[in-house]
């Protein structure tokens, strides 16, 4: 485990970081490092996935708080960890059992043990899949690549080697816990502590299995199909129930959870349910009115431009957004219209548009403005 980079680290963020924080840390490197921008990079493949382990960990409040007192030992089996935490003191006496009070007030485990070998849930994994805008307006299917825990297929899940069977452990019972009495000044003391003889599974595996070496599981590389749903913004989470981890004595298996990154568009902005457009018009568009095309999601369409139109004048497009996440319709398409001033005229486009100037009576022969806007304010 030594040579696992700080997670803090791999995110860039102090120990104290707020769960926001760590959230907005993420999407930031994961959209940077994603797969798909970078096709062919294994040093970005391998960055994503140090950083979708980092996240994993830090976002759930359990996990964070036994890494931050424990580091990668609290993930790794053969520290002993099991992720379970540590086991209190028993009774004193008639005081009943402080090891419930601790248990209460700092989290150790008390002097009732849970079953080690009752069914537990799978953990959740964590996948990011990037789509274009329109994949994002429109849904689609992709498929993404997760390492989740699975029962080990050469002993099912059991730990042994073929053929051979567990013993319960002869000193706790199969219970995983044992306890000890001790003389103390205020009396005789009982303690419960996970057993030393199975280390706290109440099993003994005699013939651990070659293949997971009796973990009764293995990490595999896993492809999923993800049905990315129409209308889904930028960093929301698709939960796929029991795509997860496989759960430990015959649990459920956790559910996978994907965050989608939405790709920029080149001309498109999005807005909730609203898709925004700025689209260039010359100046005799905006004075005398014309029909211009405009792109939408679903092709260009045309777009009555009505005469005197004003720089940054908006019109909406009505059902041409982004469909409604649960259905029942779209939103709407706006369009503002900037008027383009010419560039690089001739000669004689210039004398032109002096005529014209002058016959607003915006500017006088010499080409000083003399009844604008500011001269009838100066007059």
């Amino acid at each position: 485990m030594s040579e696992k980079r700080d997670y803090y680290e791999v995110l860039g963020l102090q120990k104290g970081a707020s769960a926001e924080e760590i959230k907005k840390a993420y999407r930031k490197l994961a959209k940077a490092n994603h797969p798909d921008l970078h096709p062919g990079d294994k040093a970005a493949e391998e960055r994503f996935k140090e950083i979708n382990e980092a996240y994993e960990i830090l976002s759930d409040d359990d996990k964070r708080a036994k890494y931050d007192q424990y580091g990668h030992a609290a993930f790794d089996p053969s520290a002993g960890f099991g992720g379970a935490g540590f086991d209190g003191f028993g009774g004193f006496g008639g005081f009943g059992d402080l090891g419930d009070i601790f248990g209460d007030i700092f989290g150790f485990g008390g002097g009732t043990r849970s079953n080690p070998n009752a069914p537990r849930r799978g953990e959740n994994i964590r996948a990011t899949v990037s789509v274009s805008f329109e994949e994002a307006a429109f849904g689609c299917k992709k498929d993404v690549t997760v390492a989740r825990v699975e029962p080990c297929d050469a002993c099912k899940g059991s730990g042994c080697a073929p053929g051979t069977t567990p013993e319960v452990c002869p000193d706790c019972k199969g219970s995983g816990t044992v306890r000890t009495t001790q003389r103390t000044p205020f009396g005789m003391a009982q303690s419960t502590g996970p057993c030393s003889k199975c280390r706290g599974t109440g099993r003994i595996i005699h013939q651990p299995c070659p293949s997971c070496r009796g973990m009764g599981s293995v990490r595999r590389q896993h492809k999923v199909n993800v049905s990315v749903p129409a209308g889904i913004d930028d960093g929301q989470t698709i939960s796929l129930r029991g795509q997860g981890s496989a759960g430990s004595n015959g649990g459920p298996q956790g559910d996978l959870l994907v965050s989608v990154i939405v790709r920029p568009h080149a001309r498109f902005e999005r807005d909730g349910n609203s898709v925004l457009l700025e689209q260039d018009i010359s100046y005799a568009q905006a004075a005398l009115g014309a029909e211009i095309e405009v792109p939408t999601l679903d092709g260009r369409v045309k777009l009555t431009i009505p005469e005197g139109t004003q720089p940054g004048a908006v019109f909406r497009l009505r059902g041409k957004g982004i469909p409604y996440l649960r259905g029942g319709g779209r939103g709407d398409q706006f369009v503002s219209v900037n008027v383009a001033v010419p560039k690089n005229m001739t000669s004689s486009q210039k004398e032109l548009l002096r005529q014209f100037a002058a016959s607003m009576g915006d500017l006088d022969n010499s080409g000083i403005k003399t009844n604008g806007i500011f001269g009838k304010k100066k007059k």
